[in-house]
């Protein structure tokens, strides 16, 4: 009798064992699923704010291109007024960081089609 009573037990034991498992598991379940609703939201967030600051991003780079633009121009004068013979290379350097800064805000720009 003692024994078919621990069988018994024993084995209301496993199925309410594992019934309370699956109810655990829906509940986590569940709350995965409700942070990664938040992360969706706060990655939509994200890019929205991203997309707001790319503009000035951009014409922060066509600022610093102008400026490097101004300041090659007066080392390049420099160089020239002074006779030095590496004046050409000097000036074909500036320009072409100018032209790269002004080409990658360019390209920045069409490729995430802002």
């Amino acid at each position: 009798m003692k024994m078919c009573v621990w069988n018994c037990f024993r084995k209301s034991g496993r199925r309410m064992l594992r019934a309370s498992m699956l109810t655990m598991a829906a509940v986590v379940i569940t709350n995965f699923s409700s942070y990664a609703q938040d992360g969706i939201a706060g990655i939509e967030e994200a890019n929205s704010k991203v997309r707001g600051y790319f503009d000035i991003g951009c014409d922060l780079m066509y600022a610093v291109g102008a400026i490097l633009g101004l300041i090659g121009a007066v080392r390049v004068y420099q160089k020239w007024s002074n006779g030095a013979p590496e004046t050409g290379s000097v000036a074909a350097a500036w320009f072409g960081s100018c032209v790269f800064l002004v080409i990658v805000a360019t390209v920045l720009k069409s490729f995430f089609g802002i």
